[in-house]
């Protein structure tokens, strides 16, 4: 079982094991998965849009995505809904979007905590806000990435999204976090730049989505604070 840092109210953890396990011990769990499903999840909340996450697109996706009357996002695409950011952009307003992701949907689905927010670079000093108006403890969980053998591989990104939350929130922080936050202060003057050097992003450049990383490299440029409730991410 991963260390609970039950001792401090800001706590740091990776992956959907932490989310189930250790998820209801705190009164907020952050769900960061900065390239790409929480900083699509922001884009799309900021316009208007719903987002129902779902832990993978397979058959039973489309099936979930009729029966909760929504759109089912495909394959990274500009102009299609997808796990792309900037297709986020071309939605309209009230659309219902099911968004399907292995790493920041299946960590917000695995999450007991009874409040739930998706939080990345974009719109990290307003949900640290939102949190200290709460009180209680918070859990964030960097999602992380998948390897072939669907162990848990470190991701910078998730790193420095949930350090820049952390940079602003109230109460005790475990080492975890304030290690997140201390490379967060480190990087902070040149996001673009050290997220475009990490493996996630470098993978996305290579498929031809570098707008991608700019978008989820942008800080606090967003006043959008997504709130699972019933399933469905929508703004506080």
């Amino acid at each position: 079982m991963p260390h609970t840092q039950q001792e401090f109210s800001v706590r740091l953890q990776w992956g959907v094991e932490a989310a189930r396990q250790l998820s209801r011990q705190a009164d907020s769990c952050v769900v960061v998965d900065v390239l790409s499903f929480s900083t699509c999840v922001d884009v799309a909340c900021g316009n208007g849009v719903v987002v129902l996450p779902y832990r993978v697109k397979d058959d039973s996706a489309q099936d979930f995505a009729a029966s909760r009357q929504a759109l089912l996002a495909g394959k990274r695409s500009r102009t299609q809904p997808s796990l792309s950011p900037s297709s986020m952009q071309r939605l309209a307003f009230g659309t219902r979007l099911v968004l399907p992701s292995p790493n920041g949907a299946a960590v917000s689905l695995a999450s007991e905590s009874t409040r739930t927010i998706a939080g990345c670079l974009r719109n990290a000093s307003v949900v640290a806000n939102y949190l200290n108006d709460q009180d209680g403890s918070v859990l964030l969980i960097a999602a992380g990435e998948l390897n072939p053998d669907g162990s848990l591989r470190f991701a910078y990104e998730d790193f420095i999204g949930a350090g820049a939350i952390i940079h602003n929130l109230a109460g005790t922080k475990s080492p975890e976090a304030l290690a997140a936050e201390a490379a967060f202060v480190l990087a902070r003057n040149d996001l673009e730049r050290q997220l475009s050097q990490g493996l996630s992003a470098c993978e996305l450049v290579e498929r031809g989505f570098p707008e991608d990383v700019t978008l989820a490299a942008q800080h606090d440029v967003s006043r959008c604070v997504p709130l699972l409730r019933d399933g469905e991410y929508r703004p506080v």
